[in-house]
C-alpha cells in the first residue's frame, strides 16, 4: 500500500477515536505567519455523546440543487440583489446548520466494500467529526454570531443560465457532481487533464454554505471518505488562474486587476459585544469570530475560466504541498475569506510598513501554519476545504 494512502486510513482511525492536542506552530494558536489574519487552531475532535450512526453513506438531499449542478442552467431567474437582506421568501439563516444530520445530508460518501468499511467505519468518523457546538467539529460556524446577508434563493437567481458543469465533464469527473477537469497547454495544444477539482468550496453544493473548523487531516479525511483527495497547491493555482482554451494565466480568477467587489471579501472581521475577534485559542476564537460566509456561487463572477467558484473569499482553503528539500507532504493553506478588505494588497505591491497585508493573486504561496499531513491539526472560524480527483 503507498506510504500517503496507509498514512490516511491510520489518520482515519486516529480521527474516529482520539483527540489530539492543539497544534500550536512552536508558538501559539493565533496570528498566521505572513500578515494573515487571526484565527484559532482547533484540537482534534473530541469523543460525541452517545448517538445512533448513520446507516450508510450520507444522501445527498435533492432539495433547492439547481438544475446547473448536473450540466443544465439553475432554475431561478434573474440576478441576486447586493448584500444587505433576504430576497422576499429567503431567509440568509435558514441554510446554517448546526445538527450533524443536516450537515451530513450535503454530501455523500463513496461506495464501500464490506472490508472498506470494517477497516475504516465512516459511520463512526462521521459521528465524532460533524457537528455544531464546538470549534473540534466541521460544521459552518458559531451559528449565534454568524451574520450572512445572501439567502439561498438569491443565489440560484444569480446562477440562473450559467451552467456549472456539461454532462462530458461530469462523465471526465467520474460522474462525480459538480467537478471539472482541468488541464495544461504543451506545445499550444491541451495536455490531458490530470485531475478534476469541486467548482464549489466543501460541501460542493450550489447555494449552500462552506463548511470550516476542518483541520487539514480531517478534510483530507473528507475528500477520502468521497473517492476523492484535498487538492495541491499547484492544481488549485492552475484551476483558478489557468485558461482552458491556452490563453494567458490570470493573476486573480476573475481577471488580471484586484477587484474587491467581485468576491465575497468586503466585510469586516467581527468581533462580539463590541469585543475584538479573539484568535488567540479555538476555543476563544469559536466563541468570538462570527464566520460570516455566503452561500458557494452567491458571486457568480468570483469564478475561474476552468468554471470554478469563490477561490478569492469566503473562506480561506486547505490544500496541500510536497516540499522538494525532503519529499514529505505538508498542509498549505491559501486564499483569503470574507474579511479580506480589512488585508488587501495588489499582487505587484510591496507590503507597507506597519500594516499586515498580503496579496490574494492565483499562483500566491504563504507558509500559513505548515504542519505535516499526517499530523495537521490547525483549524478556524474562516478555513474551509475543496476536494480534486486524479483522473485514471
Amino acid at each position: 500500500m503507498p506510504a500517503p494512502l496507509r498514512s490516511l486510513r491510520l489518520a482515519l482511525a486516529a480521527l474516529a477515536v482520539t483527540a489530539p492536542s492543539c497544534s500550536r506552530d512552536g508558538g501559539g494558536c493565533g496570528r498566521e505567519e505572513g500578515g494573515a489574519p487571526p484565527s484559532g487552531s482547533a484540537p482534534a475532535p473530541a469523543p460525541a455523546p452517545a448517538a445512533t450512526a448513520p446507516g450508510g453513506p450520507a444522501p445527498v438531499s435533492p432539495a433547492g440543487r439547481p438544475a446547473g449542478s448536473a450540466g443544465g442552467p439553475a432554475q431561478a431567474p434573474g440576478e441576486p440583489p447586493g448584500p444587505g437582506g433576504a430576497a422576499p421568501g429567503g431567509d440568509p439563516m435558514a441554510i446554517h446548520h448546526e445538527a450533524r444530520e443536516e450537515l451530513l445530508g450535503l454530501f455523500s460518501l463513496k461506495a464501500f466494500t464490506e472490508r472498506e468499511r470494517r477497516l475504516r467505519n465512516p459511520e463512526l468518523f462521521l459521528e465524532k467529526n460533524f457537528g455544531g457546538g464546538t470549534p473540534a467539529r466541521i460544521h459552518h460556524g458559531n451559528k449565534a454570531l454568524a451574520q450572512h446577508t445572501r439567502s439561498k434563493e438569491q443565489c440560484l437567481a444569480g446562477l440562473s443560465g450559467i451552467v456549472l458543469q456539461t454532462e462530458e465533464q461530469r462523465a471526465r469527473c467520474g460522474g462525480e457532481e459538480n467537478m471539472v477537469p482541468v488541464h495544461r497547454y504543451r506545445r499550444g495544444k491541451p495536455a490531458p487533464a490530470a485531475f478534476c477539482i469541486d467548482i464549489f468550496e466543501f460541501p460542493n453544493r450550489a447555494c449552500e454554505l462552506p463548511m470550516v473548523w476542518a483541520s487539514p487531516t480531517q478534510a483530507a479525511a473528507v475528500c477520502s471518505l468521497q473517492g476523492k483527495r484535498l487538492c495541491t497547491e499547484e492544481e488549485w493555482s492552475l484551476a483558478c488562474g489557468g485558461d482552458p482554451e491556452g490563453g494567458a494565466p490570470r493573476v486573480y480568477a476573475y481577471g488580471d486587476e484586484l477587484d474587491l467587489a467581485v468576491c465575497n471579501t468586503q466585510k469586516r472581521l467581527r468581533g462580539i459585544d463590541g469585543k475584538p475577534c479573539d484568535g488567540d485559542t479555538a476555543r476563544s476564537a469559536y466563541e468570538t469570530c462570527g464566520t460570516d460566509t455566503e452561500p458557494s456561487g452567491a458571486y457568480p463572477a468570483c469564478r475561474s475560466r476552468f468554471g470554478v467558484f469563490d477561490q478569492h473569499g469566503n473562506v480561506a482553503e486547505i490544500m496541500t504541498r510536497r516540499d522538494r528539500d525532503d519529499g514529505k507532504v505538508y498542509s498549505q493553506l491559501k486564499g483569503s475569506a470574507w474579511f479580506y478588505a480589512e488585508v488587501a494588497r495588489e499582487h505587484d505591491a510591496p507590503r507597507p510598513a506597519g500594516r499586515e497585508t498580503y496579496p490574494d493573486h492565483c499562483a500566491f504561496s504563504p507558509r500559513w501554519h505548515v504542519e505535516p499531513m499526517e499530523n495537521a491539526w490547525h483549524a478556524n472560524y474562516h478555513l474551509g476545504f475543496r476536494c480534486c480527483k486524479t483522473i485514471r
